[in-house]
């Protein structure tokens, strides 16, 4: 509303004026005059008052324009205002340097231009205009540029391959060199860091390989030809740690104060050995804890393909091995040994030992 009554009180000075530049133009001669806002007032004209109507003429002819033109020009200054209100800072002031340069520039060439009869002044405004038009364009076109003055963008350089980086350790035990499966977990590239192996796990295998057991004589070797396939064959980091003090005792302890001193991680799949790190607050990284993780999920109601290969403990129960090893089994299945069946999982039972699946034939589940 304010802004409406400022634009009509414009449009009313704006008429006044142009009403009396009218009138003073159209002929009238003779000293004494007023000023215009006199003649509108009537105290003071020439003419027999040709100024003051002439006045009063524009002026109500200023009002009723600037009436009708009140509201859709409150309205796009309105818009101009909210528009430059959320105008971010730095584009804001890269606008206004811009158009004021712009001016500028224009002022600079206005005393040339003006020269020109008749159109001088004209193509001084139109100038002005287009200046500051460029100006503002140019300045918010460039204003991350003008931004970033005095800021060094450039990339930080890579550290240099020899830079001091702290390397994570991990820790083999001698139950997870025999089972083999880190060979293939190094292979696909999870463990990062150094594997470590003590000499006193090196020690374990080759007592363990030179066992008169014919069992404990194959894991024995199985171990060493393991170590030799990570060393060889694997793009790992192998660090074979030798005590210098000589400390005896037994294997886990020793890992579990090796592992305090190196910061590491226990690799292992010993359950006691889990156990004792987690009571003495160090890292483990379980291999049949992984094994577990990645195993297939079965959930009840879903129909497997097994094969059952021998009975188990209850009558009537027989027994089947998915390909990761999970035990299954299969209610009534005694009847099916050495039969590749379609069986309907009836429940999971997930223990400290490993993941059971409970299963019926699905042959039985049509019958009833």
């Amino acid at each position: 509303m304010l802004m409406k009554r400022l634009i009509q009180a414009f449009g009313l000075l704006a008429g006044l004026a142009i009403g009396q530049g009218f009138a003073s133009s159209a002929g009238a001669s003779g000293g004494g005059r007023a000023s215009w806002m006199g003649d509108a007032l009537g105290t003071a004209a020439y003419g027999g008052g040709i100024g003051a109507y002439a006045a009063w003429i524009g002026a109500a002819l200023g009002l009723l324009v600037a009436t009708a033109c009140a509201g859709p020009l409150s309205e796009l200054l309105r818009r101009s205002v909210d528009r430059l209100a959320g105008m971010p800072a730095t584009q804001l002031i890269a606008g206004l340097a811009g158009g004021g340069t712009g001016l500028v520039l224009a002022m600079l060439l206005m005393p040339y231009l003006g020269a020109v009869p008749r159109v001088g002044a004209l193509l001084s405004a139109a100038t002005a205009l287009a200046f500051a038009y460029a100006g503002t364009h140019i300045g918010l076109r460039k204003q991350e540029e003008v931004a970033g003055w005095g800021v060094d963008r450039r990339k930080p350089e890579p550290a240099a391959d020899n830079a001091p980086r702290f390397e994570e350790h991990k820790i083999l035990d001698t139950s997870v060199i025999i089972d083999g499966r880190i060979a293939d977990i190094c292979k696909t590239g999870f463990i990062e860091g150094t594997l470590v192996i003590p000499e006193f796990v090196l020690e374990e295998l080759q007592h363990i390989a030179d066992s008169s057991d014919l069992l404990k004589r194959n894991r024995g070797r199985r171990g060493l030809d393991i170590l030799n396939k990570i060393q060889k064959e694997l793009d790992v980091k192998v660090l074979i740690y030798e005590d210098p003090g000589d400390e005896t005792g037994e294997v886990d302890s020793r890992l579990v104060k090796l592992a305090k001193a190196m910061r590491g991680k226990v690799v292992t799949n010993d359950f006691n050995l889990n156990k004792v790190c987690e009571l003495q607050g160090v890292s483990v990284l379980n291999i049949n804890d992984l094994a577990n993780a990645v195993k297939p999920v079965v959930l009840p109601g879903e129909e497997i393909v097994v094969q059952v290969i021998k009975d188990g403990k209850e009558h009537g129960q027989g027994v089947a091995y998915l390909d990761d090893g999970t035990m299954i089994v299969v209610e009534g299945g005694r009847d099916f040994i050495g039969t590749t069946m379609e069986v309907l999982v009836t429940s999971v039972l997930q223990t400290s030992a490993g993941r059971m699946i409970f299963a019926k034939p699905k042959l039985l589940e049509r019958a009833l």
